[in-house]
């Protein structure tokens, strides 16, 4: 039998949650000296040595530069750092393709600086991995593994934590950052706009004969919806999306078959392929919190805003809320202020809620008409895509959102 502990402990900042959101934001607060106590339910090891999930995370130039001032990106090996050179997205049997170049052709009108690619792939797992490397160099932040929460509330004057083993906490700023599915979240009493999709994505990595010449390319079939994202010229990650249903059954397919189906969806243009990966399987919900903070906790990361993955941008999404709140913090703490106040969130939230609102109602109404395939839906789509290819103002805008 376990004996529960009923020790009662405080930090200056603690945050639910250890992925990868949670650790780069404990990165990000480090230097300000305040003590950081990160909580994550799963073991150390685990955030030490994470396993491959299928997914390749597409980073903007933006969240480049955040990670490397985090001292993140080097922690990557460079050989597993893929270039994303450009973009086509593709209607249904129509060879007709809305295409992005790299963001030099709009050198002198949108961008400040000359970039010669999209942006960059990299493994899900491997930038957990530099998130948890960058975190355990840093002396003031302490990561609790191997308990979940119990509960949190809130007041205007401190915010506590009660863990599974019997400890309670207290923090002048608690740190929501563990999921679209956030269990502290409604805890706390915020309400979340959620959206179920009816479907699920499967990802893997394949090997193909022909280059992929570092294009990405998002396929909107009728009922089925397939992204290729280029890693080496000869390896790809496979996103297909389809119905839950369907999904399931394409699992079950042998790798052959599968390899197969691939193979026949993009008509061979990447020659032969194989199946050289495990295979993962999530459904998909977009989530959006209808506030970012409560008393003196505040959310961060999927717990704020789950995106559908179609635009790439999660990660970006989550990035981006961790330089704004750790920005508010590095500022009130250089003046000996008080950072949790409610001037300070609703600062944050006013911010970073004019990016991820937008974001997230218009990536859920694209998946929503390209996934619509009544007569209305695929002229709609048809016209959109020539409209976009055919406005050089409208495209460089679009293209600025991807790089970031």
């Amino acid at each position: 039998m376990t004996t529960k502990t009923t020790n009662h402990k405080t930090a200056d900042i603690i945050i639910v949650g250890g992925g990868p959101a949670g650790l780069a934001f404990a990165r990000s607060v480090a230097d300000t000296g305040l003590s950081v106590v990160v909580i994550e339910k799963s073991s150390e090891e685990s955030l030490a040595n994470p396993a491959y999930d299928g997914r390749e995370i597409a980073l903007t130039h933006a969240s480049k530069r955040l990670l490397q001032d985090l001292d993140i990106w080097q922690q990557i090996d460079n050989e597993k750092i893929f270039l994303l050179k450009d973009a086509s997205v593709l209607d249904g049997n129509s060879s007709y393709q809305l295409y992005f170049g790299t963001p030099s052709q709009f050198q002198g009108k949108l961008f400040g600086n000359q970039v010669e690619n999209l942006g960059y792939l990299i493994s899900n797992n491997l930038i957990r991995k530099a998130c948890y490397d960058s975190v355990k160099t840093q002396q003031n932040i302490q990561l609790l593994c191997g308990t979940g929460v119990k509960h949190v509330h809130t007041n205007d004057i401190c915010a506590y934590v009660e863990l599974e083993n019997g400890e309670t906490w207290d923090t002048p700023l608690l740190v929501i950052a563990d999921s679209r599915f956030s269990n502290s979240r409604r805890q706390l009493g915020i309400s979340a706009d959620s959206h179920d999709f009816g479907r699920s994505m499967i990802v893997c990595r394949m090997s193909n004969t022909l280059s992929n010449q570092h294009r990405a390319v998002e396929c909107f079939y009728y009922g089925t919806t397939l992204a290729l994202l280029p890693l080496t010229e000869n390896l790809t990650n496979c996103v297909l999306t389809a119905n839950s249903q369907e999904a399931q059954e394409i699992l079950a397919l042998s790798p052959d078959d599968f390899a197969k189906k691939i193979t026949q969806f993009i008509d061979g243009q990447l020659g032969e392929m194989q199946l050289v990966s495990t295979q993962h399987l999530y459904p998909l919900v977009g989530v959006h919190a209808n506030r970012f903070y409560q008393g003196r906790a505040v959310l961060i990361g999927d717990s704020a805003v789950g995106m559908h993955p179609v635009t790439a941008h999660g990660f970006n999404l989550g990035l981006n809320g961790v330089a704004i709140l750790s920005k508010f913090i590095h500022n009130a703490t250089a003046k000996n202020q008080d950072y949790g106040t409610q001037k300070i969130l609703s600062r944050y939230e006013r911010e970073h809620m004019l990016i991820t609102r937008p974001m997230y109602h218009g990536t859920n109404a694209i998946v929503k008409l390209f996934t619509n395939d009544s007569k209305p839906a695929k002229l709609a789509r048809s016209a959109i895509l020539r409209i976009s290819n055919n406005l050089p103002p409208l495209k460089a805008l679009i293209t600025k959102q991807l790089t970031g």
